[in-house]
């Protein structure tokens, strides 16, 4: 057993002695299905503290001939499978997390020469007897081995992408580095599975990635593995149960990530949650706002626009094709969204390549992003909201009237002023307060049309429902008429209760009014 070739189990086993440990252990059924043939380049990109490093632990406690994990795992899902023996602890794995040597170093070549140091010094350990042809080259080493030994090699590499984030412009070092790699892994017979999980997908380097053998797995399209990027719905439904914490509850904070139709729970957050027995923002308190409002204040290529209406609850549409996968090359908003898609502060749905704030937790992120630097009239209107949802649960409709105006007014200068759409995303963000207790449903399929915003409260909340129609240049009343008419009322099937029918109207001259209604249903 060494540091780096065939290292122990003891790393996995501290995540099986952890007081909340949820079995992902099927990954190995798909590592094992793609070794030794052209699938057996993976590459990994999650957001942080997303369950990464847990992963390449347990590929290592599998395969690993430096350990016997047999017991470890007989517990566990993959035990199950009818090729779980075959492959267990038969592989020498290297296992090398990339931060801890750039950490150490002051280029990439000392870099890349503490790993050829590091990793040769195990393998002349465990093999001093191989007719070596130069063993300053890592890669003759590893040919000499196999060939003598024909016991194929499996790297895992953790922290792939260190390089790209912490030296972001340096990019005559991640050239070097991905040539490193390329050099390394590629179309050597040495290698039975090269694994490497990071944050940011394979950069895009001149016309074809240096690497670009790897197959990508990332918060863009993790097919077929995307029940691994974090916590599924069922085992979060679990942990609840086990916990009694509210499911409801913990979904609106911390649900949202949806990877290939899958909806995807952020793992470091739910299991602080139940832990502690409360909710809070604990995966964003892993790492400053600074973080995010570096790119929000680029406000490339109309992002600002983009941003509030993500604030606002709604979905935004993306390309995320031309992203090079670094952190320093922005030609659109669409660059900046989709980096952020794999930081984890918005999701993805490739199907329909819309992009939004998957949930509370990340949202309150954005809001303190945007406390400062120009995005006044948005931070007000959220500020504001809490008044205008007691106006509007006591059916005082001049001061709603008022607060709307005011929103609408402020926030003319980022959204077009003469559009119902824009409307009703300011309608959204002057309600911000109000999805502590409601979900937002835009344009709501309901009886004969769709409603324009319906607030469905959560479940154990005696709130009242609320369904907001708008109009321009026609009155309130119309609004109001339009939902009773169309029987918009319809769309709260599930619900029983108090509903307030909130009509809301703006004319030529920037008036606005209200009329609000009370209905049970």
């Amino acid at each position: 057993m060494g540091v780096y070739l065939n290292p122990g189990n003891v790393d996995f086993q501290e995540v099986l002695n952890s007081k909340i440990y949820v079995d992902k252990s099927e990954l190995i059924q798909y590592t094992n299905s793609v070794l030794r043939t052209t699938q057996k380049y993976i590459c990994v990109s999650r957001p942080r503290r997303f369950g990464k490093s847990m992963a390449a632990n347990m590929l290592t406690a599998y395969y690993s001939r430096g350990c016997d994990s047999r017991e470890m795992f007989q517990g566990l899902k993959i035990a199950k499978h009818t090729e779980f023996e075959k492959h267990l602890n038969q592989y020498n794995v290297v296992h090398l997390n990339m931060q801890n040597f750039l950490s150490k170093t002051q280029t990439i070549e000392q870099m890349i020469s503490l790993v050829t140091k590091a990793v040769g010094r195990d393998l002349l350990r465990a093999y001093p007897d191989v007719d070596y042809l130069d063993k300053t080259i890592l890669t003759f080493m590893l040919d000499d081995i196999y060939e003598g030994s024909q016991v194929p090699f499996i790297f895992i590499i953790d922290e792939w992408d260190c390089i790209f984030r912490s030296r972001k412009n340096q990019l005559e070092e991640q050239t070097k580095y991905l040539d490193f790699l390329r050099d390394l892994l590629k179309d050597k017979s040495y290698i039975a599975l090269a694994y490497m999980t990071g944050i940011l997908p394979i950069k895009k380097y001149g016309e074809h990635s240096a690497i670009n053998a790897f197959y990508e797995y990332s918060m863009t399209d993790a097919s077929p593995i995307e029940e691994f990027t974090g916590f599924t719905e069922q085992e979060v439904r679990r942990l609840c149960e086990q916990y009694q914490m509210p499911f409801t509850e913990t979904k609106k904070w911390y649900d949202g990530y949806c990877v290939d139709g899958v909806s995807i729970y952020n793992p470091k957050s739910v299991v602080e949650a139940m832990l502690r027995g409360k909710f809070s923002n604990y995966w964003t308190k892993t790492e400053t706002y600074e973080a995010l409002k570096v790119y929000i204040d680029l406000n490339q290529d109309g992002l600002r626009d983009k941003i509030v209406q993500m604030i606002a609850g709604e979905k935004v549409p993306v390309n995320p094709d031309k992203f090079q996968n670094d952190m320093t090359t922005f030609h659109s908003a669409d660059d900046v969204l989709t980096l952020l898609v794999h930081l984890g502060y918005l999701t993805y749905d490739e199907q329909n390549r819309m992009i939004w704030i998957p949930n509370g937790e990340v949202r309150q992120e954005f809001i303190n992003s945007i406390e400062d630097g120009g995005w006044e009239p948005v931070v007000q209107a959220i500020r504001s909201s809490e008044r205008l949802l007691q106006a509007t649960l006591s059916g005082d409709a001049e001061t709603v009237a008022e607060l709307i105006e005011q929103a609408h007014q402020a926030n003319a200068s980022i959204l077009k002023y003469n559009d119902e759409n824009a409307l009703s995303c300011v309608i959204s963000l002057a309600y911000y307060s109000a999805q502590k207790n409601y979900t937002l449903h835009r344009e709501m399929p309901a009886g004969k049309g769709f409603a324009d915003i319906v607030f469905e409260p959560n479940r154990n909340c005696d709130l009242p429902a609320l369904i907001v129609e708008l109009k321009w240049g026609h009155s309130a009343e119309e609004a109001v008429e339009q939902i009773k008419q169309k029987d918009y009322l319809d769309c709260l099937k599930n619900y029983s209760g108090e509903v307030l029918l909130v009509g809301v109207n703006y004319d030529k001259e920037k008036r606005h009014t209200c009329r609000i209604e009370r209905a049970v249903i």
